[in-house]
This record gives structure tokens, sequence and C-alpha cells, in this order.
């Protein structure tokens, strides 16, 4: 194939584009998109719905498969390998009397500089070792004047009553609310947009997961507490955290999780993710729905707790959850210990949900059942637990989620053909296994029918759609000069928003017609001649496709809208640029199965980010030419973004991937980012043209 049948065709029509770069954009239908997403999300939640411990037909089945489920839990809330348990450096700062009881004011590193702030409430008199709760906070922070003294403070009347009922208890502020503010809302927040958090594995619910466990770590070291007796409850937030907690942690005897837990399809379908941070969820890599984790506690006593007008923990996703785990239950011939608490009312803290976990820890913990006559109230102000008086200068709280989950290191270049083929089938395995295991077990039929042909100007513009998968039709658009014999090479364009705009900007000046369904913006005259010569001059043709949720499939604009989308992406163990990638790859196999495109030699070509998803489609499709990516980014920091790729690999390697297989062009301004993949060309002995690196313009 001719070296020049290939220039960088997206670039060539940019370049001459003469729509203002600051006009401004046309507004879009989304009707189709959002009809489409919505069955998307509603089809994968029921899949993994249906699957959720349906292979558990025995007891034996379930105690052959829980540690391997416990370990996948432990890594999708990034703590496989698990953290060193370094020396804790518990300090207590103060205390506060009160008749019945004593408040320590502490704080213990649960990792070096990752500060923890508790009040420990301790009954008076003690002469037995006693058992033991952690509470765990809420999203419930006290703030005056700008200082922050912990939700431990909004939380203080749990840890009194029980206090006052004979027990020790560790009440532990979290890391966003706490007198050391940290980040839960990576993902959630516009202000943050960490999607990279994706990337890395990481979840604050990771951060907080670890934290109870070296809570745990600490109660196992006071003399006043019987270590073989430790339970766990909080509510919201806090009530998640007591699941995470007791679902990796044998050490927790005893849970009531308030208000913490439904299922996928009420955060999924419902919607409750957009009420939701991210300490909420774990990185959902092996596709788990929500009962899964509840059944890791089996058979110790759990008791479900919510109320039955929660608008973040509707009462239909907690009872269908409860329903699912007490099978489990059931086969341990213990489904006494697992317990359904339904209250009246909203998503509140109330006395009606109290009581009842005070009476079930009483009950499987203390071994009695005691009338409860005595109110859970607040007796402190905030001033008095606070545990610092200046903050410690060494805390790295507010940046944890920088190393929490380590990002893998940049690879040495291969000393041995032998030892690059090892590092690329495990960057491929880790690939398919922790990134891209969303994808469909099987690719179904593509089901490509043409939607209508038409010729303006010598050129040949055909619309086709196909199914990427269940839900998800998308439309490939085809550009052929009228009249000529096989082309030369196809390219395949794979757009993003600008380039679909720049590319029906282009096209309408001929085929406004055609392109009715698609909202169009200003026509560019210029653009188009320059498309019309260069097809008709090379002898190619050229495919145009946007990946999902881009173009003809776009979805709600609002950012709001779009950032919880992206979130309900990681839900179902995947993610927007992943699920793209596949996209990518099911236009490839359309391409191939057009008749006059089947043996033609493809090019595929894109821009920015999305050659990012160009690229690792690549890898995972046979027989393409060439690959033209302009502007690919050097790092997955800023995206694409794929479930914890960073753990394993960065852009550097994917490229040396593809250069293997297939010619590799990347232009740019700046020519660095690049070494490792030249240097493995060197070592393999690439043929020239085999990598390129090239500046913009040449």
């Amino acid at each position: 194939m001719k070296r020049t049948a290939v220039i960088a065709f997206l670039a060539l029509v940019a370049t001459v584009s003469t729509t203002p770069a600051d006009a401004a954009p046309p507004l879009i239908d989304t009707a189709r998109g959002d009809k489409m997403i919505a069955e998307y999300f509603s089809r994968e939640t029921a899949r993994l719905r249906d699957r959720c411990l349906a292979d558990v037909k025995s007891l034996d089945d379930w105690q052959a498969k829980r540690q391997v489920y416990r370990k996948q839990l432990l890594e999708m809330l990034g703590l496989d390998p698990m953290p060193q348990r370094t020396d804790l450096k518990a300090t207590i700062t103060g205390k506060v009397d009160h008749e019945k009881f004593t408040v320590e004011k502490l704080h213990f590193q649960s990792r070096p500089k990752l500060y923890v702030t508790a009040n420990l409430y301790v009954p008076k008199g003690v002469t037995k070792r006693l058992p033991a709760i952690l509470y765990v906070c809420g999203h419930g922070g006290v703030k005056k004047k700008g200082i922050s003294y912990g939700n431990k403070a909004c939380y203080q009347h749990h840890g009194a009553w029980f206090a006052r009922h004979g027990y020790v208890c560790l009440t532990i502020d979290t890391l966003q609310l706490g007198e050391i503010e940290g980040i839960h809302h990576g993902t959630y927040s516009a202000k943050y947009a960490m999607w990279w958090w994706n990337n890395r594995g990481y979840t604050s619910a990771g951060v907080e997961a670890w934290n109870c466990m070296r809570a745990l770590d600490y109660l196992q070291t006071r003399k006043e507490v019987d270590p073989e007796r430790l339970g766990v409850t909080g509510r919201s937030g806090g009530g998640a955290y007591s699941w995470w907690i007791t679902a990796t942690d044998e050490r927790i005897k005893v849970a009531v999780p308030v208000a913490g837990i439904t299922d996928l399809e009420n955060h999924v379908v419902t919607g409750c993710v957009e009420g939701h941070c991210d300490c909420m969820f774990m990185v959902n890599t092996y596709g788990w729905d929500y009962p899964m984790v509840a059944a890791l506690i089996a058979p110790r006593p759990l008791l479900l707790s919510n109320t039955d007008r929660d608008g973040i923990f509707p009462l239909d996703g907690v009872v269908r959850t409860y329903s699912r785990v007490r099978r489990i239950y059931e086969l341990y011939g213990a489904k006494e210990k697992l317990g359904l608490l339904i209250t009246s009312g909203p998503h509140k803290d109330t006395q009606q949900l109290r009581v009842p976990a005070f009476h079930w820890f009483n009950k499987y913990l203390k071994g009695e059942d005691p009338p409860i006559d005595v109110p859970a109230e607040r007796l402190f102000q905030p001033e008095q637990l606070k545990v610092f008086a200046e903050l410690p200068s060494d805390s790295i709280n507010a940046d944890i989620q920088e190393t929490f989950t380590e990002a893998s290191a940049p690879p040495k270049p291969p000393t041995s053909a032998a030892e690059w083929a090892k590092a690329r089938d495990g960057w491929r395995k880790a690939l398919l296994e922790k990134s891209f295991r969303g994808w469909p077990r099987q690719a179904g039929p593509l089901d490509l029918k043409r939607v209508f042909s038409a010729e303006r100007q010598g050129l040949r513009l055909s619309a086709y759609d196909f199914t990427s998968q269940a839900s998800i039709r998308l439309r490939l658009y085809l550009v052929e000069p009228v009249g000529s014999a096989s082309p030369e090479a196809v390219v395949m364009n794979v757009l993003d928003k600008q380039g679909w705009t720049e590319w029906l900007a282009s096209m309408r000046p001929a085929f406004e017609t055609e392109l009715k369904d698609e909202t169009l913006p200003k026509a560019d005259p210029k653009a188009f001649e320059t498309v019309r010569t260069w097809i008709e001059k090379r002898k190619c043709a050229a495919v145009f496709v946007a990946p999902r949720g881009i173009g003809p499939t776009a979805w709600n604009q609002k950012e709001r809208k779009q950032t919880h989308h992206r979130r309900r992406f990681m839900l179902l163990g995947q993610t927007l640029d992943g699920m793209r990638v596949w996209d990518v790859r099911r236009a490839v196999q359309a391409v191939r199965s057009l008749d006059t495109l089947k043996d033609v030699p493809l090019v595929l070509e894109s821009k920015r980010q999305i050659a990012g998803v160009t690229l690792y489609a690549s890898l995972f499709e046979p027989n393409i030419a060439r690959l033209e990516l302009d502007d690919l980014p050097t790092t997955h920091r800023g995206g694409p973004i794929f479930l914890n790729v960073r753990r394993y690999l960065d852009m550097p390697e994917a490229v040396a991937m593809a250069a293997e297989r297939w010619p590799v062009t990347i232009s740019q301004t700046d020519l660095t980012g690049w070494e490792y993949p030249t240097a493995v060309g060197k070592k393999l002995g690439w043929e020239a043209g085999r990598l390129t690196i090239r500046s913009k313009g040449r």
C-alpha cells in the first residue's frame, strides 16, 4: 500500500476547516442516545443481578468460592496486596470525663502519615474485658469558622450509649469529614473530576476499609477490650464502611449496617448513584451485585437496618439484597442470625433505628437482652471532642489517592525478545482480566444494515447501522469516489465530539438531506472540497464512526448527567472509554464484513484522547494496515480511562504492543514521551517506519 494513501485525514480536514473555533455549537438532540443508554444500563444491571450467587447451589459450593470472592473484594478496594501493618503510633491527646465513662481523644496512623482521628468511649470501673464496638461515621461533618471537628462529633451519641451500657466504643473519623480533611468525591464531583482513580483501581472506600482494619488493630491492644468480641455499626456512609470491614475482616463478630447498602438496580437504574460519593463503592472489576458483599459476612450475626422512605437506599433494593443473602445463611443453618429491620421515615438517624441495633449487639456480643430505657443523646460540645490542637504538617490525608494504590513503574526496555514477549503477554492478560472484563463474553451478530446511499459531486456517502452489543446500535458512514474500482485503502476515522462536528461540517455542503437525522453544524464548503479531492486522488475510501455517547448516540449533555453516567459504567465493572474500545473493535469488524472492503488494507486514524481508545482496539483486532494517531496522550492520567490499567501499564507500553503488530505513526507537537516503544523497537530490530514519531504538520 502506498504511504501517501494514509496521510492523516482528520488532521487535514481540521486544518482547512473554516468554522470559527469559538462558534456556538448547535443544540444536540439526545433523545436517541438517552433511550439507548437507559436500555443499556438496565440490561447490564440485570445481567449482573441474575448471575449474583447463581452458581451457589450448596454450602460446599459457597465455601469453595468464599475465599476467592473475599480476595476479589480486597482487590476491588485496593487492598490486594494488603498494605503493610506499620506502627500505629497511637497517641492520646486528651480526655473528657463523664460520670459513667471517659472519652479519650486519640489519633493513630493507619499507614505512615495517614492519620485517623478518633474518640474512644470507655466505661468507668472496668474489672474485666468488655466487648467493643467500632462505630464508623456517616457524612455528618461538623465545622465551625472553617475548623473541622470531624464527623465523630456528629455521631457522638452512639459512642456514649455503648459506653453507658458496658461496651468500649471507638468512633473514628472518615477521610473526607475528619479533622484532617481528605477527598471522597474524586469522580462524584466535577470540582475534582479525578477519573484517573478508575485507572489506578482506587476508591476512597478502600481507605475507609483499611482505616477500619487498623482501628480493630488498635482496639485489640487495649486491656479493656475482649479481642474476640468485636462488632461494627454505622449509618449511611458508616453503614457502607460496616459492610466493607465485616466482609473483609473476620475479627468482626456482629454487624449492624444502617442505611448503607442497596443493589445495583437502585444505584444504576433507579439512579441512587447520583446521591452517593465514591466511598460507597468498590471498583467493580469482577462485576458484582451488592448481595455478594453481604454474603461474605455469613454466618456471623447481621442486622440490615433501613427506613421505608430512604431516597438513597430505597426499600425495594434493601429487601432484594436481604432476600438473596438469606439463602446463604440458610445454607449454614443460621437464618436466625440474619435480620431485616425496617422503620418508618426518611434517610435519617432515628431512635427507632438505634434501639434494635442495641438489642442486636446485646444479644450476640453479650448474650443478654435487657430493656433499652436510656436514649442515645449528644452530651458534649464538638470542641470537647477535638483531637488536635494543631493539625500535623506531615499528613498525607489530602493526597492519599496518589499513593494508596500503586501505579506500575515505567518499565525498562527488554533485554531479549523472550523478555519482551513475557511482558507483552502479561499486559494483554491484565487488560482482558482487569480492564476490559466488562466486554461481552460473546460478540453476537453485527446485524449490519445499510440505511441509505447517495451520490453528490463525485462522492458516494453510505450509512450503515450495526450492533456493538445488546442495546448499543451505532452508525458508520462510508465515503467513496463515485465509479471507482476497489479502493487502494480504507481509512477508518474514529471521532471524538470535536471530530464529529468537523466531519459533519465538511459533509453538509453536499449531503445535508441525507444527514437530516444528525444535529448539523454550519456547513464548511472548503473542508468538503478538501475531502473530495483527497479521496479521489488517493483512490481511498473513508469510514467515519463515533463510539457510544458521541454524535448520533450522544446522551444528555448536562455535566451532572455525563458525570454519573460515567460512574454507572464503573458500577457495572466497565468504563465508558473501555466500552468505546469495544465499539471500535466492532466497527472494524463491520467494515470487514462489507464485501467491497473486506480485503482492502485498513488504516485506523484518530485524534486526542479517543486516539488512545483506537490504539487499544488495535491490540485485539487482526489485519490492521496502519495506525495514524494525532496528539495521543503520553499517559493515562487524563484519559482514556480504563479500570485498573495503571496498575499494570501506561500508554507507551500500549504503543509498543501495537507497533509490534502494525506500523504506528504518532503526530504531536512535543516529540517526547515515546522513549520506551522506541527502545523496544531497536532491541527487537523493527524495520524502518514501524514506529514513527513526527511533528504535527509534517
